[in-house]
């Protein structure tokens, strides 16, 4: 999986099409991620205890991330993420876009 946590992404299905947000979670085992403020459902939860209270809970639900696109810090557009290697053997994600190094 190409995104990764604190990205910046835009959303290309759904409801949420064309919003941006930064990437708050990762599951790469599920290719899945959770993006701030997008996404938002709505849970009834019991109270337990003291603990915690009642009621209508808004919880962010996670993206497939094949519906998210990385926007590219240099050029600002939503890119496909390429891998390079660099001199010394250490790989980095690049935009196809614009060729700039992305970490």
């Amino acid at each position: 999986m190409k995104i990764r946590k604190n990205d910046t992404v835009i959303i290309i299905t759904g409801k949420d099409k064309g919003k941006k947000g930064k990437v708050r979670r990762a599951f790469p085992k599920e290719d899945r991620v959770v993006v701030e403020g997008l996404n938002m459902l709505k849970r009834h939860s019991r109270t337990r205890g003291g603990a915690r209270q009642g009621g209508i809970i808004e919880l962010e639900a996670p993206f497939d991330v094949s519906n998210v696109m990385l926007v590219c810090n240099k050029c600002g557009k939503p890119t496909r993420v390429g891998l390079h290697f660099l001199d010394g053997g250490r790989k980095v994600r690049i935009c196809h876009s614009c060729g700039e190094v992305i970490d």
